[in-house]
């Protein structure tokens, strides 16, 4: 009995030892996944933009843009397509960044400021592309409607048909809404996921630290 009482005083004496070998444990693990998480957001990312640069490439609107016959809006066309693929190359070295940064911390409060700040970055770089559909969806049909010589008919048609004019509009309006929600459903499906893990490493450190 009296061996058990001194092993139990020394248990209690020792429990401060113990619980700092599991938090530095449990800081190990929740970094590990950490990094692994950014590291997947920076892949998927990298491979996005490089999706839609070789579908670009297999997609001709030369056609298209030459039966517009005005110049200044296809440099327009070409100068925003630039600024897309520019603001995309940020966001990925923005987020190789985040990744060097969380795979190098060591600080617990330096970690949980990574994720944040990753977080927030992800949550930038998803409505920035949900944006950039919504305004190029708009583009392009007011384009194609205004300039292109074979929707001459149908801007004749809906000029003396105030009805049919709402109707296109308003098919319009749930055709950009279509497009919108599902690359909405793939960005919360895809990056969503990722975040949602990220979190809770953040709110695990969290525990750890206060």
């Amino acid at each position: 009995m009296k061996e058990l009482d001194l092993l139990k005083k020394d248990w209690k004496k020792n429990s401060d030892s113990f619980q700092q070998i599991s938090e530095t444990e449990i800081y190990r693990m929740i970094h590990k996944k950490s990094s692994s998480i950014v590291k997947w957001i920076l892949i998927i990312s990298i491979l996005e933009i490089s999706f839609w640069t070789f579908s670009n490439l297999f997609i001709n609107t030369d056609d298209v843009l030459r039966k517009i016959n005005h110049p200044e809006i296809v440099v327009t066309l070409e100068y925003l397509t630039y600024l897309n693929y520019l603001v995309g190359l940020i966001f990925v070295f923005i987020f190789y960044k985040n990744y060097t940064t969380i795979s190098t911390t060591v600080a617990t409060k330096s970690l949980m400021s990574a994720i944040l700040r990753t977080r927030k970055t992800v949550q930038y770089y998803v409505w920035y592309n949900l944006g950039m559909i919504v305004v190029t969806s708009i583009l392009s049909f007011f384009i194609a409607f205004v300039y292109n010589p074979d929707m001459a008919f149908l801007r004749e048609k809906l000029a003396v048909n105030g009805k049919a004019m709402f109707t296109t509009i308003g098919i319009l309006i749930l055709v950009i809404l279509g497009f919108f929600g599902v690359f909405w459903c793939f960005y919360r499906l895809l990056y969503g996921t990722l975040l949602r893990r990220l979190y809770l490493n953040y709110k695990e450190l969290k525990k750890i630290d206060f």
